[in-house]
């Protein structure tokens, strides 16, 4: 399917900046990303062409410091000057993808303005991919140097600047969402930081794993050169797993390097397919799915919760054996208890792994009620 990018705030310029390095130019699958921030230091961070990357609301230097009240007044503001603002008047895709870290004001604060006013004047589904903030963000300790100090990143030895209200901002962020986007695909950053890493290196890594995750779901249905899909996954699938009732949606993915046949002269010029045992697919085939199913998720959870399923499994095209995908689909079933699944193949010529992405669709997790419970406690003096 063709996507549209749009980020807001810092988190979500850097993630839509994250999806555009990660997109292969052999199936490309993005028609436009645009950046918007309040910030224009963090604007001018990305790799995002100067032409996409749009500064709105008054001048600010470091943002708006966590005030989501006002982050929300800018967003109503210009969430109209925004769209009109874009490279193109109407998306050409066959959806829009609406990127936000929840913790802070400017993309907290623009999104449901931006999503709802998208909503009225397209007629594609919008879908915000959204980042949970991590523990560390409001519940560090700080230290005594007054209003504006530093929190320290016990983990790392770093400083980051504190956001006790990152939690309270993602609710709020999320229940005005809620009935808005057509769904809220969720990336918990807690989940996937390492004890030993600073928040900036962390965002960086994290960043690239959710980007992966989007191109392995996002561009299953484009066509590579030379290969067809036995099961294509269109926009119309993505649609009817996801819907387009705000359900909460997390991503699942595992991949493993194949044996993909060299140039027979080791130039890298006429390189032949290789001559793959089915015991060898089926086995990578089982792998990834298992993995990409009760591995890490991008926001974890009860998987009999989920209402749907979606698996997308990709590779070079001798590696896709069509009875182990379809018994991969069969798996996912399964671990869903019977809930509605579909299932497609993504061939990659010029891949060099087996991979699987796993969509489920309205979930239900614990870790959104550890973050209500959050921004339900007074920030420490």
């Amino acid at each position: 399917m063709q996507l549209e990018v749009l980020g807001v705030g810092g988190a979500g310029c850097r993630i839509a900046d994250a999806i555009r390095a990660a997109e292969p130019a052999e199936h490309s699958f993005l028609t436009d990303v645009t950046v918007f921030d309040t910030d224009e230091a963090d604007l001018n961070r990305t790799v995002i062409p100067e032409s996409h990357r749009v500064q709105y609301g008054p001048a600010s230097d470091g943002g708006l410091d966590g005030d989501l009240e006002r982050g929300l007044t800018i967003g109503r503001e210009h969430a109209d000057d925004l769209l009109e603002r874009r490279d193109r008047d109407a998306p050409t895709a066959d959806a829009v993808l609406v990127a936000v870290g929840l913790g802070g004001a400017t993309g907290g604060g623009t999104a449901p303005a931006l999503v709802a006013t998208l909503q009225q004047r397209y007629d594609v589904p919008v879908y915000v991919l959204a980042t949970l903030p991590a523990d560390r963000e409001f519940a560090a300790t700080a230290d005594a140097s007054g209003p504006g100090h530093r929190v320290s990143d016990p983990a790392a030895g770093s400083e980051t600047p504190p956001r006790p209200n990152a939690a309270a901002n993602a609710v709020a962020t999320l229940e005005r969402l809620d009935g808005v986007a057509s769904a809220i695909i969720c990336f918990d950053n807690e989940a996937w930081l390492h004890p030993v890493e600073s928040l900036a290196d962390a965002r960086d890594r994290c960043n690239r794993e959710l980007a992966t995750q989007v191109e392995a779901v996002f561009a299953a249905g484009e066509r590579s050169a030379g290969a067809v899909a036995q099961t294509v996954i269109d926009a119309s699938d993505v649609r009817r797993i996801v819907g387009d009732q705000s359900a909460i949606v997390t991503l699942g993915y595992d991949d493993v390097a194949v044996e993909t046949g060299g140039s027979r002269f080791g130039l890298g010029l006429f390189s032949s397919p290789p001559d793959v045992e089915t015991s060898e697919a089926v086995s990578a085939i089982e792998t990834v799915v298992r993995k990409g199913i009760h591995g890490k998720l991008s926001l974890e959870c009860n998987l009999e919760t989920a209402a749907r399923g979606l698996l997308v499994v990709g590779g070079p095209p001798a590696w896709l054996n069509r009875q182990a995908i379809a018994e991969g689909r069969q798996t996912l079933e399964s671990a869903l208890d019977g809930a509605g699944v579909l299932g497609g193949d993504a061939p990659r010529p010029d891949g060099e792994s087996v991979f699987a992405g796993v969509v489920l669709a309205g979930v239900e997790s614990d870790r959104l009620t550890a973050l209500r419970a959050a921004a339900q406690r007074p920030p420490e003096p």
